[in-house]
């Protein structure tokens, strides 16, 4: 059950983001929002601007729904050790560093094509940049977890929003600019050398303080009644079901044990809290080119500005939640999410109009950046700290994986049906997620309760 919360005073929630494990979220969000858009929305202006179709792009989509599936791998990130890199660096530190190796490498694979002609090894290298920033994900979401107490869960999400925007204006504006001025492969070169700001946050940061691998074993119920019962058993046998068991099946059975039928609502709820804007999400960059918005503008508004604006959206989330706490913060954000997707509808029938451009951006960001926020604490507080990265990659994949997978329709939809009514079929998919938060904040099992600060 998740511990209460304690309601500061305004300077208090301040202060908290002044503390070491809060700002190394900044980096290390950085690290995490970096190559997200450039197998996403970029990596579609890419292909957009050099004559893809928009309904091959659409199906690009998919290669993000290996951020969505990575709890399959997620047990083996947990408690498989690495040779030589988690000796020497830790099991979390060990493993972001594998990552960062991938996705540098998978992007200078893609800064070597020219994608059309060569849509099977974009997609092959894109894939190879998603499975590695999947993996970092994982890495990450559980160091924050397990670097600092529940009370400060909120202020480190609300920094790693800051530094995931901060990755998505590199990957978003900068990109852009790169482009522009000299050539998409120089831009993603660019981006491969900024994965170096990840690895000295790694080398800087010290592994957070946990039981060893063994010890986290020995200690499992389940894991010491297979140990009993297999007696007599070859040894190498007993060992892989002690791990399978204890790295597998304990994480899950953790969870629902601990909310029973409610578990099953919980995971309904974080599958379908932000459907409405992944849903649409990979057709904004081709809205924005099909109405002629230059790449400059799209770079300046809706990267620069816009991330700007969700960095703002996640200072307020981070703020709200310290101070009111996490259940009202879900009906509110699951409800302005949806809401502000009606303006891309609006957009698309405005047409190319610099003013409605930015206030778009302006609502869909502030609304994203604040509900990232409260999200991220939410999901942080249904976590165990003795399953961290499995238990918080099911959560974060599945709450990707719905909108993700309707992403890649996306351009079937608007090829038949056009972009106005694709946006707001999408707005419409965020119905389910408002009513769920309401019954949400009415159970206190699910949500911290606040409690008065004494200090």
């Amino acid at each position: 059950m998740p511990t209460p919360m304690p309601q500061r005073s305004w300077r208090a929630a301040l202060a908290i983001y002044l503390r070491a494990p809060v700002i190394t979220m900044l980096f290390l969000g950085f690290s995490a929002g970096l190559p997200f858009l450039l197998v996403f929305s970029t990596l579609s202006a890419w292909l957009r601007s050099d004559g893809v179709e928009v309904a091959a792009i659409g199906f690009f989509a998919w290669v993000g729904m290996l951020y969505s599936i990575k709890f399959f791998w997620a047990p083996v990130v947990d408690r498989l050790a690495l040779p030589v890199l988690t000796r020497h660096f830790g099991q979390r530190r060990g493993w972001m560093l594998l990552a960062q190796a991938m996705i540098a490498g998978g992007l200078v694979g893609l800064a070597g094509l020219d994608p059309v002609g060569n849509l099977g090894w974009v997609a092959a290298f894109a894939l190879l940049v998603a499975f590695g920033s999947a993996t970092q994900d994982i890495a990450i979401d559980a160091f924050r977890i397990e670097s600092a107490d529940d009370d400060v869960q909120a202020a480190m999400a609300s920094t790693y929003i800051i530094g995931y925007r901060g990755g998505l204006i590199a990957a978003g504006a900068l990109a852009l600019y790169v482009a522009s001025a000299v050539s998409w492969q120089v831009a993603y070169l660019t981006m491969a050398a900024l994965v170096g700001i990840g690895v000295i946050t790694v080398l800087l940061r010290p592994e957070p303080k946990r039981a060893s691998l063994t010890v986290q074993l020995i200690h499992e119920p389940k894991v010491r009644a297979f140990i009993r019962a297999s007696r007599g058993q070859p040894k190498i046998l007993r060992r892989i079901g002690a791990w399978v068991i204890g790295a597998i099946v304990c994480p899950f059975t953790d969870f629902f044990r601990r909310y029973g039928l409610k578990a099953l609502w919980l995971l309904v709820f974080i599958g379908v809290f932000r459907i409405s804007d992944l849903a649409m999400a990979s057709m904004a960059n081709p809205l924005y080119i099909d109405l002629g918005f230059s790449l400059e503008t799209i770079a300046n508004v809706t990267n620069v500005f816009g991330i700007v604006m969700s960095i703002a959206g996640g200072i307020l989330g981070g703020l709200l939640v310290a101070r009111y706490g996490i259940g009202p913060l879900l009906i509110f954000g699951a409800g302005i999410v949806m809401v502000t997707n009606l303006l891309f509808a609006a957009l698309a029938l405005i047409g190319n109009q610099l003013p409605m451009l930015v206030l778009t951006i302006t609502g869909d960001n502030l609304a994203n950046g604040l509900a990232s926020a409260v999200f991220i604490a939410f999901l942080s507080s249904l976590t165990s700290r003795a399953y961290t990265a499995t238990q918080y990659a099911l959560f974060s994949s599945l709450m990707t994986l719905p909108g993700k997978f309707l992403s890649g329709f996306g351009g079937l939809v608007v090829t038949g049906q056009g972009y106005a009514s694709f946006f707001v079929l999408a707005t419409l998919l965020g119905l389910p997620a408002i009513l769920l938060a309401i019954w949400i904040n009415r159970d206190k099992q699910l949500v911290p309760a606040p409690v008065a600060d004494t200090r």
